[in-house]
């Protein structure tokens, strides 16, 4: 159908020829040569509009990523698309490489932080725009997600000019070549600052209910409905919760009250006199009798009571604590609430930081910072009783030596075994303590030179009479003690004097040879009225 088309467009041109011209040979290579320039053209026509196509198709492209020949590698034209769709939409996006600094981001970062773009590109954009106590975490997450190589959620809040910071959902996603090589990271952040205040609000809510539940004998005389939903609510609570009616019976008790007491369901126990649960918890408690006193005060009183501890049989303490419940005119009280609380944990928790805090790791005997409490607590007894303190300072010879020729593990066995030795000598109102290294002192209240002298010639024996064995061909070793003798009533009453006259007198007994004791000498501080 194109060959009529272009015969009979050509008829004009054929028409117009010369008549010499026209003959058969010459007016059919005429024809021939009309068709085969039209057919040309054509297809130049078409092939021109297919070029149009493409580069309306590849228009902007070329001119955001032109390169030599007019044509853009793939990876910059996927590179241009991810931009194109990063700054179309709503969050923040951007392009970390592989040493964790941010290379591109989109104009949100602008909304979001009042800072622009080219500002957040040319310095450190975690010091720029992320808060100050979110900074760390940050470089921490990038570190991970750089090395890991794994995508990774997480939230942090941004800062703007203002001052304010806004909550943001992140999500650093690594980006990877064909060949699976790790590019960098893209970070897409949203805004989730809505969110974040509506948990703050539930938040505060929590915290409102829990205020509430110190009401809660405003809560036991609604309606039974009321009832039950405090109900609901105190049994999440970890503490026993019991009330009690004037009559002293049961009228309410939670689950961990229960749990405390080791009692079936509560509900069982509804009407039941305060007599029959004091008499399950005596057999549960150490000290019976005293805590029936304790219950007994506690009833006679209308102010709060002061907490209590009940030490149970099993090892478990628990305190208790009680006040009346008002009547809705605030003068006629409609019963009594208990409240106990299990302090176990918290109490082997406490005792476990106190230890550690007073005691050498080591030898487990008392530490320097315990002795200088120990000291100045004697003192102040012993001026109130008129009585003296004693100290003795004590310096062990030859531990070096030990040392350097066992190790220190053969010297840390020397210091263990002397421990347990010389703690067996001190009597129990004597303490025994490791100063540091191989320094140990003892305080003795109410002391008298007489006896200073005998407990250092005990403590000089113990120690020289000690072998000390190392393993099969190690060897064996002994050391032997310096020790100083101070006493409050004749080196003065203050605390400082009294340990420098002990380590005077310890110093004299190792010049002497070591293996002996010394009192100290010389008065130097006066006693204190």
């Amino acid at each position: 159908m194109a060959l009529p088309a272009l015969l009979l467009s050509a008829g004009p041109a054929l028409a117009a020829w010369p008549e010499s011209l026209d003959t058969p040979v010459v007016t059919l290579g005429a024809s021939a040569l009309a068709i085969i320039g039209l057919a040309g053209g054509s297809y130049v026509l078409r092939l021109r509009q297919r070029l149009t196509a493409l580069q309306v198709r590849l228009g902007i492209a070329g001119k955001a990523g032109a390169r030599v020949g007019g044509r853009m590698p793939s990876e910059r034209a996927r590179d241009w698309h991810f931009r194109v769709a990063a700054e179309a939409g709503h969050s923040l996006e951007g392009w970390v490489d592989l040493e964790g600094r941010l290379y591109w981001v989109n104009q949100a970062i602008e909304r979001y932080t009042g800072q622009p773009v080219d500002v957040v590109l040319a310095g450190d954009f975690v010091d720029l725009v992320v808060y100050e106590r979110d900074r760390a975490y940050c470089r921490d997450q990038i570190r991970q997600a750089l090395s890991s190589g794994v995508a990774a959620e997480f939230e942090l809040r941004l800062v703007n000019g203002r001052g304010s910071v806004q909550w943001m959902a992140c999500y650093w996603q690594p980006v990877r070549s064909d060949d699976g090589a790790l590019l960098g990271l893209r970070a897409t952040m949203s805004d989730i600052q809505a969110r974040k205040e509506a948990e703050f609000k539930l938040l505060e809510s929590v915290a409102a209910l829990r205020r509430a539940q110190a009401l809660s004998e405003h809560y036991l005389r609604r309606s039974n409905e009321e009832r039950s939903r405090l109900s609901a609510l105190l049994d999440v609570v970890r503490m026993g919760i019991l009330f009690m009616d004037t009559d002293r019976r049961v009228v309410y008790c939670n689950r961990t009250f229960c749990e405390i007491w080791g009692l079936p369901d509560g509900e069982r126990f509804v009407g039941v006199r305060d007599v029959a649960l004091q008499k399950h918890a005596l057999a549960l408690i150490e000290d019976g009798a005293g805590y029936q006193q304790h219950v007994s005060r506690v009833l006679l009183c209308r102010e709060p009571s002061e907490p209590f501890e009940i030490h149970f049989s099993d090892g478990r303490v628990v305190t208790d604590f009680s006040r009346i419940v008002p009547g809705p005119d605030g003068t006629r009280a409609i019963g009594r609430i208990w409240v106990f609380e299990d302090i176990t944990e918290q109490r082997r928790v406490a005792n476990q930081l106190l230890h550690l805090a007073e005691r050498d790791p080591l030898t487990n005997l008392f530490n320097r910072r315990r002795f200088h409490e120990e000291l100045e607590r004697m003192l102040a007894d012993g001026r109130r009783h008129r009585e003296g303190v004693g100290l003795l300072a004590i310096d062990l010879d030859g531990f070096k030596p030990v040392n350097d020729s066992h190790g220190h593990q053969a010297g840390d066995e020397v210091l263990i075994g002397l421990a347990g030795a010389v703690a067996s000598v001190v009597r129990r109102n004597e303490m025994f303590f490791r100063m540091g290294g191989d320094e140990f002192a003892i305080l003795v209240p109410a002391a008298e030179p007489q006896g200073l002298a005998e407990l250092a010639r005990r403590v000089c024996a113990c120690i020289a009479g000690l072998d000390f064995s190392f393993g099969r061909g190690q060897g064996k070793a002994t050391v032997t003690a310096s020790i100083g003798i101070a006493l409050s009533t004749r080196h003065g009453e203050d605390g400082e004097c009294l340990i420098g006259a002990a380590d005077r007198g310890m110093y004299r007994a190792k010049a002497l040879g070591g293996n002996c004791w010394e009192f100290a000498r010389d008065v130097v501080c006066a006693p204190i009225d």
